[in-house]
């Protein structure tokens, strides 16, 4: 299970913020989140026991993460939704991660989950349920728990909901800074108002914090490797500014490559002379013009022979240059 806020498309600076806490049997290894090996180039958190991952961004900028959710119709030996979700970071960008979680949570081959998949541009949940559906997000502050998007009669959906909104959230700093504090809330000692699980073998077992900004180095990703009231947000920001510049790096070298490509063509193009063949029927006009230019020069008015014998060279030179 979890909870995630989203923030979207109305902070001045950043068009996804993102607050997400997993929670987790505190028996099943994981590991925090790294750049993981092939392509596109993707840093998540990895689940050690079935090798998937429940949120991670791609080199596209894609955000993905999933949180289970029930389902009546779960198959006797179900396929991981953290495989899945891992899956859904080799899309170029959201509508195509959401099209491909649709057609694989309609196999049945899944318990239930509620997939995340959204970028810069448009986004959307895929919801894995007894019915498969897709609901696309709208610009503003978004609630996503076991229960689907935006559930009013989901109380903690709406406890976090009036903590994030005391404040205004108009910028990547003030989402963050109080994303951080509501994430990281614990129980009353009644076991309530808090947002952090903690029970015998279930539980929070870490936080992100993420923003998602037009320019990479300024994007941000904190992770807290724990439940984040007892464990500190670390900056991971280098990994995410790492994996997302991969995109930048390739189009500045195909546009460096169509660049020299251009150049060799406009270098070749200038060395090139432009010469018109003669043929037979030029001789004459070229022995005159050869005749004319060697008179000029020269000084000295040419005979019939010269002429004769200038005309004798062209129509040669002519017949050389047909073979």
């Amino acid at each position: 299970m979890g909870v995630i806020a989203i923030q979207y498309h109305t902070a001045n600076d950043s068009p996804l913020l993102v607050a997400l806490n997993r929670e987790e049997h505190f028996s099943r290894p994981s590991q925090a989140p790294r750049i993981q090996s092939g392509r596109p180039r993707v840093v998540c958190g990895i689940d050690r026991q079935a090798g998937g991952t429940w949120a991670g961004v791609n080199q596209h900028g894609l955000f993905v993460a999933v949180v289970n959710c029930p389902k009546r119709s779960t198959p006797p030996e179900p396929r991981s939704r953290g495989l899945l979700c891992r899956e859904l970071l080799a899309a170029t960008n959201a509508e195509e991660a959401l099209e491909k979680a649709f057609q694989e949570l309609s196999t049945g081959c899944y318990a239930g989950g509620n997939f995340l998949c959204v970028d810069r541009f448009t986004g959307g949940i895929a919801y894995g349920r007894d019915e498969v559906e897709i609901e696309r997000l709208q610009p503003g502050l978004h609630l996503l728990t076991a229960n689907r998007l935006n559930d009013y009669n989901d109380p903690r959906q709406e406890f976090v909901r009036r903590l994030l909104t005391l404040q205004r959230l108009d910028s990547a700093v003030s989402f963050l800074a109080v994303a951080s504090r509501t994430f990281s809330r614990k129980p009353d000692e009644y076991g309530k108002r808090g947002i952090v699980i903690s029970e015998p073998d279930f539980g929070t077992v870490s936080s992100m914090l993420l923003s998602l900004t037009e320019r990479t180095q300024r994007s941000i990703m904190q992770y807290a490797a724990g439940p984040p009231n007892e464990k500190p947000f670390e900056d991971v920001s280098a990994l995410l500014r790492q994996v997302l510049s991969t995109d930048r790096a390739n189009r500045a070298a195909a546009a460096a490559k169509e660049a020299a490509a251009a150049a060799k063509e406009a270098a070749a193009a200038a060395s090139v002379k432009t010469v018109k063949p003669v043929t037979l029927g030029d001789a004459p006009n070229a022995a005159k013009e050869a005749a004319a230019a060697k008179s000029a020069k020269s000084g000295t008015y040419q005979t019939f022979e010269s002429l004769a014998a200038a005309a004798k060279e062209a129509a040669d030179a002519a017949s050389a240059a047909t073979t």
